[in-house]
């Protein structure tokens, strides 16, 4: 029978829900342990129903394609069976009580640090007691796995898909391990490499890591919501889910792919100031507009915060973010927004130091200055630099970036260039959205100079972007 602190218990974490909420949950419980009968006789039943690991798997395999990675289902199914009822012997039962499944939900959904972490140890490991490295590794590598899997089935990516942006998979390894390196022992060490694999961190460890790394919940409870698509029609009162993939304009239909991956653009957006996670808009790609610094310059002049990502010969993939419109001029740009980033072979933001301000520059044209696009350091040492001879560059770091504490970002210092993209953050500046779409040439007497300079005058022309139309999903 069902003694009155089960039901307190299971009656505060229900409460945590709204009406239309709870009702949401009662009919994924209900579809999942197969009953759908009158209100009455449902509630009768309410505590004989029960969800079993091979209903969690057959509802995700219902369908030609499943919502969740199998893993992830079977992760999931740990975590409820892992809920301890009073006055019930725990871990004997296969199957999931109602009272389960709500208090996994409350405690995931709308719980402290504290109740997440009771979950997410057993869904990282069934066991009792210290986690090795490998294991949380493996949890989080299948977490982000099944966040990108499971907005692309929901057709949730906002306009970038998996054919128009890098392989996940590299991007998959790459946040995974930069989500641990924020893992440190009780002493304050981090243990890197082979070492974190092999090491064994115990639950309070665990527990600070998932405080400290908000990742973690935001991409459990879109896992929950779009997976087993429970609360994911109601307004969703957590911004966190909203602008986690801002919204792609101008790649469609163009035959490009981005040299960003899904999880790198996550990583990067949650760095953006907040005003500016909701869109990014393709200025510049190399593939599309060609391998010219006056293009460049063309495309990129007075667009508002932009992000720059290059990728050199050796596959080192890096960029920046500038936090105020580009503008052709000898001095340095920007204020203390800025930051330098690395998308491969690790994936890593690095910050404002307080030690200087050459936060972004870009000269061309001019005889007595450097001509090129940087960031961050000094003229000839910059931790990016694109030359006005388009095509060369480097990223001078020793041992650090003054500006913003990041290492040599490209293979060889001096690198050669191989592909560039510069995207728009945020909304475009109201000056570009006057009537009549007018192009950045007719507004920016400077760039137009800049292209009669370079004797591109008369084709530019009719290389203007063409109006952009409101992009929808597919």
């Amino acid at each position: 029978k069902m003694g009155n602190a089960e039901s307190n218990a299971y009656q505060n974490h229900l409460s945590r829900f709204l009406p239309e909420e709870q009702s949401d949950i009662d009919a994924v419980f209900d579809t999942l342990s197969g009953s759908n009968g009158s209100a009455g006789a449902k509630h009768a039943k309410a505590t004989k129903r029960t969800v079993t690991l091979a209903a969690l798997q057959a509802r995700q395999s219902a369908h030609t394609r499943e919502p969740l990675p199998e893993q992830m289902t079977l992760r999931l199914y740990n975590g409820m069976k892992s809920i301890e009822l009073p006055g019930k012997s725990s871990g004997l039962g296969e199957q999931i009580a109602k009272e389960q499944f709500v208090v996994f939900m409350s405690n995931l959904l709308k719980g402290n640090a504290d109740e997440k972490i009771n979950i997410i140890m057993r869904m990282i490991s069934k066991a009792e007691g210290p986690l090795k490295g490998k294991q949380i590794q493996e949890f989080t590598e299948d977490l982000i796995t099944s966040v990108v899997h499971v907005l692309s089935y929901r057709k949730e990516l906002k306009g970038w898909n998996l054919e128009n942006t890098r392989d996940s998979a590299s991007g998959v390894k790459a946040l995974a391990s930069q989500l641990l390196s924020e893992l440190k022992l009780a002493d304050g060490t981090k243990p890197v490499g082979a070492q974190l694999l092999e090491t064994n961190f115990p639950p309070s460890v665990i527990e600070d890591w998932v405080y400290r790394v908000p990742q973690i919940s935001v991409f459990l409870s879109v896992v929950i919501r779009q997976g087993l698509h429970v609360l994911h029609s109601l307004p969703d009162q957590t911004s966190d889910i909203v602008n986690l993939l801002p919204r792609c304009k101008g790649i469609k239909g163009r035959g490009v792919v981005s040299l960003f991956d899904i999880p790198s653009i996550i990583y990067i957006n949650s760095h953006l100031p907040a005003e500016l996670q909701h869109k990014w808009q393709l200025l510049f790609s190399s593939r599309l507009h060609g391998e010219s610094f006056s293009q460049l310059c063309g495309h990129i002049v007075n667009k508002g915060p932009c992000i720059v990502i290059l990728k050199d010969l050796d596959g080192h993939l890096f960029g920046g973010f500038a936090s105020h419109s580009w503008e052709v001029k000898p001095q340095f740009q920007g204020d203390n927004r800025c930051f330098l980033f690395s998308v491969s072979p690790s994936l890593a933001v690095y910050t404002y130091t307080g030690y200087n301000d050459h936060f972004m520059y870009l000269n061309h044209g001019q005889q007595t200055m450097p001509n090129g696009l940087g960031m961050g350091g000094q003229h000839g040492y910059f931790g990016l630099w694109i030359d006005s001879d388009y095509g060369k560059g480097h990223s001078k770091a020793k041992p650090r970036c003054t500006t913003y504490n990041s290492p040599q970002l490209s293979a060889k210092e001096d690198f050669t260039l191989d592909a560039m993209e510069v995207w728009a953050v945020g909304d475009l500046p109201e000056s570009l959205k006057t009537k009549g779409k007018k192009s950045i040439l007719d507004v920016d007497p400077e760039a137009q100079a800049l292209l009669e300079m370079a004797g591109k005058s008369r084709q530019s022309e009719g290389l203007r972007e063409p109006p952009e139309e409101e992009e929808e999903e597919d």
